[in-house]
């Protein structure tokens, strides 16, 4: 017992100060992202560092539910690689310690974060994202602070345009001053030219303050003068004047009232009750639209609701005359004046009724929208602790089949996975929040994709399984397709064992019988119920498969050239399960009713059978060629019992 806790200590003490490293810099490289993204919206504003180090906190905040998974990831790759590498994690399997064992103490540490970041999301993240995006877009309306630029317009001010000339850097005085005020309107403008000025702030920093010295004014009239076709302007020349610019350049912060009310700044009670509020408003108002269309009026008539039965009134049948007049003849035969103000009234109620349906499709889709964002919202609180254990499911296992420590491999195979996920999650996202798929799948498709690789990386690593053997996923695709291999058969040059042709000649005749047995039952193309109610025996080719490897192998041995050459065209049969499906009765009958998956399997079936009579036809063809070639004169050596095999076993 005290071994298993130092060992936990051992764990826990690798994986802790690992998971606080790559935490921080993963947070550092997304803030950084945030940075660049809003870099223009702060750059040029004149704000205090106070201001920028809070925005950034509050960042750092909103950022910790896309660097958290990221940082578990990396982290217990970097521990059970360490330990792979270093031969611990060998030691620890060596002393009778299983892998869960070992992992038990980061499983309890990772769930107690998962609940943690669960509260995290509920909690603090809501407060957090308000006071960053309140904040935010205070510093979006901040005005920026004012740069006159010489030889340019600069239009910082909103409603001015101000040229300079030239600007005396150490006295700050402008020359070729020109200003366009045109924050009453461009039928309004006053144009303002001076040999020079001087630019001030007041003491509030919400005016500019300009000092102009020699020039003049012009100023449009045609406000009062509306009536006037030619605008008349006044000029005034000046030698002195001062210019009171409105320009407020303080920050003055956003009450964050308005956006507490948003999906960003609730909690799960907040969003539920507000989905529920919002869906009962969406039907009420669907009600209401469709009482509406009920009552619409279609041909002059009103489709009126009998409010006792609730039902449409109903009117007397009205009889049509037998021929429906042609519209067109009817305003052919009007006088086009006539003509022309019923087309217009009819475009004009068309238009009318078009935006009425367009505006009420438009205030539909808003409230829906508004309810996808507070589900998204809402889901978002559980998939963070979710991804936290799937996470750490897949870089715990890998780490320990890799066994490679250090950043270079655990960081490549962690920001490929987290990628993999980033680009799932963010697509399943954009769909739910359209309205393609629903917000269940949409949010919860990443973690169904990446749960599997979660479970398989941990049943690999707990039964010491190759992950990255080439090998073994060759032989499980050679199986699902029926792929097949050559055989490789060489003459040895020293024999010491020759082959027995007694034996060899038996072994031949046990083979041929339950080659043609299998020839005799799949002989030809099966129907549909015959191949799922019967197929081949697969334990028979089994035999036949383990039977064809052991005579290879004995043969092998000949002097006698012409027999190993013989050899290298033997099959390498393989059992395929496409060669019954169904080894039971009660799944087969179930892929016979289920017509769609069991035609295309048994199609593919009598492929792979028609295969399997190519290979059964080569065996009995190769046995006939070599059995001439087994003559008794051959030496007979004595041959391992394992490699007997009689004909007397003939059972299926």
């Amino acid at each position: 017992m005290r071994l298993i806790k130092r060992l936990h200590w051992l764990v826990l003490k690798s994986f802790l100060p690992l998971f606080a490293m790559t935490f921080f810099i993963v947070l550092f490289i997304v803030l950084m992202q945030f940075l660049w993204k809003y870099v223009d919206d702060l750059v040029g504003k004149g704000l205090d560092i106070s201001v920028i180090g809070e925005l950034f906190f509050y960042a750092a905040v909103s950022m910790v539910p896309m660097s958290l998974p990221l940082a578990i990831l990396l982290a217990s790759l970097m521990t059970f690689g360490n330990f792979g590498e270093k031969f611990e994690l060998t030691a620890m399997k060596a002393s009778g310690i299983s892998l869960v064992r070992v992992m038990m103490p980061l499983i309890v540490l990772v769930g107690g974060i998962s609940i943690g970041a669960f509260f995290f999301q509920n909690d603090v993240l809501p407060r957090a994202q308000v006071k960053m995006w309140t904040l935010l877009f205070s510093i979006k309306q901040k005005s920026p602070e004012t740069e006159i630029i010489p030889g340019v317009f600069n239009d910082q001010i909103p409603g001015y345009n101000v040229y300079v000339r030239e600007k005396d850097q150490n006295t700050g005085m402008l020359r070729g001053v020109m200003i366009y005020d045109v924050s009453q309107g461009g039928e309004n403008a006053t144009i303002l030219v001076a040999d020079s000025a001087q630019l001030a702030l007041t003491k509030d920093k919400r005016y500019m303050f300009l000092h102009l010295f020699n020039g003049e004014q012009f100023e449009n009239l045609r406000e009062q003068l509306p009536g006037d076709q030619n605008v008349p302007f006044r000029r005034e020349e000046f030698k002195d004047k001062q210019v009171l610019i409105p320009f407020d350049v303080n920050f003055n912060r956003l009450d964050d009232n308005q956006m507490r009310k948003q999906y960003v700044g609730k909690n799960i009670t907040e969003l539920r009750q507000t989905i529920d509020s919002v869906s009962g408003k969406v039907d009420s108002i669907g009600d209401i639209y469709a009482t509406e269309l009920r009552m619409e009026r279609y041909g002059g008539v009103s489709n009126v609701i009998d409010h006792e039965t609730m039902q449409p009134a109903t009117y007397p049948a009205v009889t049509m005359p037998a021929a429906v007049p042609d519209i067109d003849s009817i305003l052919q035969a009007m006088p086009p004046s006539k003509a022309n103000e019923i087309l217009d009234a009819s475009r004009r109620a068309a238009l009318q009724k078009g935006g009425e349906y367009e505006f009420k499709s438009l205030n539909m889709a808003e409230e829906k929208k508004s309810i996808r964002r507070h589900e998204i919202e809402l889901v978002k609180k559980f998939t963070l602790s979710v991804a936290c254990l799937i996470f750490f499911f897949i870089g715990a296992p890998l780490g320990a089949i890799i066994r490679k420590g250090g950043i270079g491999t655990p960081l490549v195979i962690s920001v490929l996975l987290f990628l993999v996920y980033y680009i799932i999650d963010n697509t399943g996202y954009k769909m739910a929040r359209d309205g393609r798929w629903p917000v269940y799948i949409g949010m919860w498709i990443s973690t169904a994709v990446l749960a599997p690789l979660g479970i398989f990386a941990t049943y690999k690593a707990m039964n010491d399984s190759t992950l990255f053997s080439k090998d073994a996923y060759m032989r499980v695709i050679r199986r699902i397709f029926g792929l097949r291999q050559k055989r490789g058969s060489a003459f040895k040059e020293v024999i010491i064992n020759d082959v027995d042709a007694t034996l060899a000649r038996q072994m031949l005749a046990a083979l041929d019988s339950r080659a043609d047995r299998i020839l005799r039952r799949i002989g030809r193309p099966m129907g549909y119920l015959r191949y799922w109610l019967s197929g081949a025996n697969t334990d028979l080719v089994k035999r036949v498969a383990m039977q064809a490897d052991v005579l290879v192998d004995y043969l092998s041995d000949s002097r006698d050239a012409r027999v190993v050459q013989k050899l290298s065209s033997y099959p390498i049969v393989t059992s395929l399960w496409l060669y019954r499906p169904a080894p039971r009765r009660w799944m087969a009958w179930t892929g016979i009713i289920l017509i769609p998956v069991g035609i295309p399997v048994w199609l593919l079936g009598n492929i792979a059978l028609r295969r399997l009579r190519t290979e059964m036809k080569t065996i009995l063809s190769l046995d006939a060629q070599l059995l001439p070639l087994l003559s008794p004169e051959m030496t007979v050596e004595p041959t391992p019992t394992d490699h007997t095999d009689t004909p007397a076993d003939t059972h299926d």
